[in-house]
């Protein structure tokens, strides 16, 4: 049977683009009033590499800028998040809180493992009171390796997990559950791409279909009991 539930956060629970682009315009306009940048705010690369660890992403989108100014820019885009995320802006995908309530119900565990940083993950959960079902959640920066699935294993390890699911949108996540021998659900959000999710052992197009696939897969731990 199931014992636990890993989710990714960004593009799986959390509706990131409800904020992103009011946060990359927001510290994009403050580079251009350093003049430490020109030009239209690069949503659409942002976008590419939606996911990573955010060191990546100043190094794509600022590979000019040396690393004082990317670590500035990491501070700020920071700060602009948390303030969109406290003003009521963000969002979390349709059914989250449903989903939690029936895998509680279940007696599954709900850990949640993400690229993003402790401080930022701290005001999704606490904004939207999702430490009533989250046992812990984990960030990329208590990693050295800055790998999503030494993350899982951190998780796995702390909390003796044996059969669980990992359930994400990007192939980071669906990595992450092979490398661990959990089984991986690639949610067909709105970063997601299709060659990445062709390598999950499931695709939900839709969180509250966790709910049939839950029942389904502890089903056939049943049958082969």
């Amino acid at each position: 049977m199931l014992s636990s539930i890993i989710f990714d956060m960004d593009g799986t629970l959390f509706q990131t683009d409800t904020i992103l682009e009011l946060a990359l315009d927001e510290t994009f306009e403050h580079l251009c009033s350093m003049n430490k940048w020109e030009g239209a705010t690069p949503i659409d690369k942002y976008r590419e590499i939606m996911g990573v660890p955010l060191p990546k992403v100043w190094e794509t989108l600022l590979p000019n800028h040396s690393s004082e100014e990317r670590r500035y820019t990491d501070q700020y885009f920071l700060k602009v998040l948390i303030n969109n995320i406290e003003r009521g802006n963000g969002s979390l995908y349709p059914n989250v809180k449903e989903v939690f309530d029936f895998l509680k119900e279940q007696g599954l565990s709900i850990y949640i493992a993400s690229n993003g940083l402790q401080e930022y993950l701290n005001a999704i959960i606490r904004y939207y009171d999702l430490d009533k079902w989250v046992t812990e959640t984990f960030s990329i920066q208590q990693i050295d390796s800055l790998n999503k699935s030494d993350l899982v294993k951190c998780i796995v390890e702390k909390y003796n997990i044996k059969d669980a699911a990992v359930v994400g949108d990007r192939l980071s996540d669906i990595n992450a559950a092979k490398d661990n021998d959990l089984h991986s659900i690639g949610c067909n959000f709105d970063f997601a791409n299709e060659n990445e999710l062709s390598h999950a052992d499931f695709v939900i197009n839709d969180l509250i279909e966790l709910k049939t696939l839950i029942l389904r897969l502890n089903k056939s731990y049943s049958l082969r009991g």
